[in-house]
C-alpha cells in the first residue's frame, strides 16, 4: 500500500510525504500549493492513498483543478471512531486526553417520540501534526480486536467523505423557472415585503375559521394547542403524526397549512435563490455527522430532504437522464443479516419485505409487518406496535432477541457496537446520577419511576444504533463501490462529463448520467448494493434488493 501525506508547510508551501505502512517517512517533498494539483494528478498513477487531516480541506480545490483522487484516509474522521470504538477500548488513541483531533462532546438525546435527536457534528481543522495522528492510527488498528472489521469502516467513512465532496462540486441539476412555476402551484405567486402567498393565506383562514378563532397565530404550538381545547380536541402535541389520528374537521385544514408552511419555510423562494446557482443545487453533506454515522448537512440547504412538492424541478441536462436508486425496506435486512435470523433473511429473499412477513403468517396485513418491524427496531412499548411485537417475536426469534439485547445493555448505561465497530456513546453524568439516585435509600417512586423511563429511553437509543449505523455503513460501502465502478466505466473521461452521483438521502443514490448508458448504470448501482451486502455481511443470505428508475426529472421516479 502506497501512503502520500498532505500536510501545511512554511510560508502556504505544502508538504508532501512517502509513508510505509507504519506512517515512516521515506521521502518528503515542499511545494508550493499551485504546484499541488499537477503532482497529485500524476502520482494517482500509483494508485496512493492520500493521508490528509480533514477531506473538505484538501479535495475540493484539487476538484476545481479537475484533478479527482481514489482513496484517501481522512484523519478527522477516523480519529472519531477510533476514539469512541468499543474495538479499540484499550488503544492509547482512546485513552489520551481530547485535543484538536477531537469535534468535542457531542449531547445526546431521545426525542419523545421515540426517535433520535440527529446532532450535527461541526468540523474544526486539526492542527496536530497528521504524520503523528496517522501513526497512531495505524497502531491502533493493529492492536484492535478486529482491524479487518475497523478496517473495513474507515476506508468506508474515508470514501464516504470523498464521494460527499464529489457531489457537492458536480451540484444536483436545477431549473429555477420550474422551481419557481411549482411554489406558484403549491403557494401562489410570489409575495413582496414577507407576506404570506395568497394560497397560505388561504390556508390560514381555514384553519381559524375550523377552530373559531379569528385571531389564531398557527405557527405557534402553544396557540394551536390551546385553540385545539378550546374546541375539544385532545392533543398532546402540534405533531403531524399525532394530528392524523385525530378526527375532527379542524384536523385536515392544520396538516394543510403546516405542510404548506413547511414547505415555503424549506424550500420556498429564499431557499432557491440562496442554494440554486448557475443550473445546480450543490448539496453539503457531513459524512459521520450523526452519532449513528449517518450524514448530517450544514448550511441552509437542508441536503438530506426535498420535499416531492419541488422535485420535478430537479431535471436532468439535455440528453441525460437521471438514475434514481433506492434500497427497499434497508433496515429490516440489515437487522436480518446482524442478527443471523435465516427465517428474516428468507423473507428478505423477496422485494416486498413487508409482504413476504405476511405470507410467512407472522402477521395478517403489510400494514402490520411495517409497523411490527419499526416498533422492534426503535422500541415501541405501546399501541399496535406492542400487540404485534409477541407475534413477531415467535417468527423471527433471533432477529427481535438481537434488538432486544442492545436495548438491555443500554438500559445498563453500556455500549453497543455497529457490525463494523462503530460504537455509541454512553449516556451523560446526569443520567448516571439519576440511575444511581433512584435506587439509593430515600428515593421517592416519583424518582425512581423517572431513572427507569430514563433508561428505557436510553435503551430505545442503542436498539436502534446497531441497526442505524450498521444501515449507514452499508449505504457508505454502496456509495463507495459504486463511485469506484463508475469511475472504471468512464475511463478518464472528467466527473461531470461521465456519469456521476449528484444526491444521497440514506438510502437513495441519484446519478446523472448520459442517455446512451442508464441501462449500464443501473446495472452498477445493483451490482454495487450486492457487494456492498457481501463486504458487510459475507455469504449470509441476506438480498439488498433495489429500486430503480430512470427518469428525466426527480419526481418521476416512485
Amino acid at each position: 500500500m502506497v501512503y502520500i501525506a498532505l500536510s501545511s508547510g512554511p510560508d502556504r508551501s505544502v508538504v508532501l510525504s512517502r509513508l510505509d505502512d507504519s506512517g515512516v517517512v521515506t521521502e518528503d517533498q515542499v511545494l508550493a500549493r499551485a504546484e499541488l494539483p499537477a503532482v497529485v494528478a500524476r502520482l494517482e498513477s500509483e494508485h496512493p492513498r492520500w493521508v490528509w487531516d480533514d477531506t473538505t480541506r484538501w479535495y475540493p480545490p484539487l476538484l476545481e483543478a479537475e484533478v479527482r483522487v481514489e482513496r484517501c484516509v481522512d484523519l478527522r474522521l477516523c480519529h472519531a471512531i477510533l476514539r469512541s470504538s468499543e474495538l479499540t477500548a484499550s488503544s492509547e488513541l482512546a485513552a489520551a486526553d481530547a485535543g484538536p483531533w477531537d469535534h468535542g462532546a457531542v449531547e445526546l438525546a431521545v426525542a419523545a417520540d421515540n426517535a433520535l435527536f440527529e446532532v450535527d457534528v461541526p468540523i474544526e481543522s486539526a492542527r496536530e501534526d497528521p504524520l503523528d495522528e496517522f501513526r497512531m492510527q495505524r497502531r491502533t488498528i493493529e492492536s484492535s480486536i478486529d482491524p479487518g472489521r475497523i478496517g473495513l469502516l474507515l476506508a468506508a467513512e474515508s470514501a464516504g467523505a470523498l464521494v460527499a465532496a464529489e457531489i457537492h462540486y458536480a451540484g444536483l441539476p436545477w431549473r429555477e423557472d420550474l422551481h419557481d412555476e411549482l411554489l406558484t402551484r403549491h403557494l401562489g405567486p410570489r409575495p413582496s415585503n414577507g407576506a404570506r402567498p395568497r394560497l397560505l393565506a388561504a390556508a390560514l383562514e381555514r384553519v381559524r375559521a375550523a377552530l373559531g378563532a379569528p385571531e389564531l397565530n398557527v405557527d405557534s404550538p402553544t396557540e394551536l394547542l390551546k385553540a385545539f381545547a378550546h374546541a375539544g380536541i385532545a392533543a398532546t402535541s402540534t405533531r403531524s403524526r399525532e394530528l392524523k389520528e385525530i378526527d375532527h374537521p379542524a384536523i385536515a385544514p392544520v396538516l394543510e397549512y403546516k405542510k404548506l408552511s413547511r414547505l415555503l419555510s424549506a424550500n420556498g423562494w429564499h431557499w432557491l435563490d440562496t442554494n440554486v446557482h448557475d443550473g445546480r443545487f450543490r448539496p453539503e453533506y457531513v459524512p459521520g455527522g450523526v452519532v449513528t454515522g449517518r450524514w448530517a448537512s450544514t448550511g441552509g440547504g437542508g441536503a438530506l430532504q426535498l420535499p416531492k412538492q419541488i422535485r420535478g424541478a430537479v431535471v436532468a441536462d439535455p440528453g441525460w437522464k437521471l438514475v434514481v436508486a433506492d434500497a427497499s425496506q434497508l433496515e429490516p435486512r440489515i437487522l436480518a443479516a446482524l442478527s443471523g435470523d435465516l427465517a428474516m433473511a428468507e423473507a428478505g429473499r423477496s422485494k416486498d419485505m413487508y409482504a413476504a412477513i405476511v405470507a410467512s403468517g407472522a402477521v395478517t396485513s403489510r400494514d402490520q409487518a411495517k409497523v411490527a418491524m419499526l416498533g422492534a427496531m426503535y422500541g415501541a412499548t405501546t399501541g399496535e406496535s406492542a400487540r404485534l411485537m409477541p407475534k413477531l417475536t415467535r417468527a423471527y426469534p433471533r432477529a427481535i432477541a438481537f434488538v432486544e439485547v442492545a436495548a438491555r445493555a443500554g438500559e445498563r448505561g453500556e455500549i453497543v457496537t455497529t457490525r463494523l465497530g462503530r460504537s455509541s456513546p454512553r449516556p451523560g453524568e446526569q443520567w448516571r446520577e439519576a440511575q444511581s439516585e433512584a435506587y439509593g435509600e430515600g428515593a421517592s417512586d416519583a424518582e425512581r419511576t423517572r431513572a427507569r423511563t430514563q433508561a428505557r429511553g436510553w435503551g430505545r437509543f442503542t436498539r436502534n444504533f446497531v441497526v442505524q449505523g450498521s444501515a449507514a455503513e452499508w449505504a457508505l460501502c454502496w456509495m463507495a463501490t459504486l463511485r469506484r465502478s463508475l469511475r472504471a466505466s468512464s475511463g478518464s473521461t472528467w466527473i461531470t462529463r461521465a456519469p456521476h452521483l449528484v444526491f444521497f438521502m440514506h438510502d437513495e443514490l441519484v446519478i446523472h448520467c448520459p442517455a446512451e448508458v442508464a441501462q449500464d448504470v443501473e446495472r452498477i448501482a445493483r451490482e454495487s448494493a450486492a457487494a456492498a451486502g457481501r463486504l458487510l455481511f459475507g455469504t449470509m443470505p441476506v438480498e439488498f434488493p433495489l429500486s430503480v428508475a430512470i427518469v428525466d426529472d426527480y419526481s418521476q421516479a416512485k
